[in-house]
């Protein structure tokens, strides 16, 4: 026989204090609460939005947001909002092992892909398995782009450099 089980009330629900019967311990994982709405548990991304704006890693209290951006040569897309994405991103891990859920990288976040999920429910017996690596960029891809960014970079340094000096060319000839 299954023991009767108190009625989950809030704090503020008249009666809150005079429960008497029933067990208040629940059999978890089979008996669960409900997960508030606005509760702030694991964190997850959608990485085809995200546009490694960096502002997520910048405000995290506790640095447990570690971001690599590579500056793409050309657009490389856009996110479901419309935003164009500028850059790479070689590196997006969170350590959740870390992290104090406060939230403030969702709130940031200009395009809403970090989000706080409502799965509060991991445990691992290895700390390293609470890293989570986001990024799906292998090291020599981003070596690759990385090393078109630094000639696209050059080739713009070149031809500003090129462009300045023109003038200066002109004014020489003309008198």
């Amino acid at each position: 026989m299954s023991p009767k089980r108190r009625i989950s009330k809030g704090i503020q629900d008249e009666g809150y204090f005079h429960q008497r019967e029933g067990s208040a311990t629940l059999r978890y994982p089979a008996d669960q609460l409900p997960v508030p709405e606005v509760g702030r548990y694991q964190l997850a991304i959608e990485m085809n939005d995200c546009i490694v704006c960096d502002l997520c890693a910048k405000i995290c209290p506790v640095n447990c947001i570690d971001i690599e951006a590579i500056k793409a040569t050309e657009d490389i897309g856009k996110t479901s909002d419309g935003t164009t994405k500028r850059l790479h991103a070689a590196k997006f891990d969170i350590d959740m092992g870390k992290c104090m859920f406060c939230g403030l990288c969702t709130v940031v976040c200009p395009t809403e892909c970090l989000v706080m999920t409502n799965e509060y429910d991991r445990s691992f017996t290895d700390p390293k398995e609470l890293n989570y690596v986001f990024a799906e960029m292998s090291v020599e891809e981003a070596a690759q782009k990385r090393a078109a960014a630094a000639a696209a970079d050059l080739a713009k340094k070149a031809a500003k450099e090129a462009a300045l000096n023109k003038p200066s060319e002109m004014k020489g000839a003309q008198q």
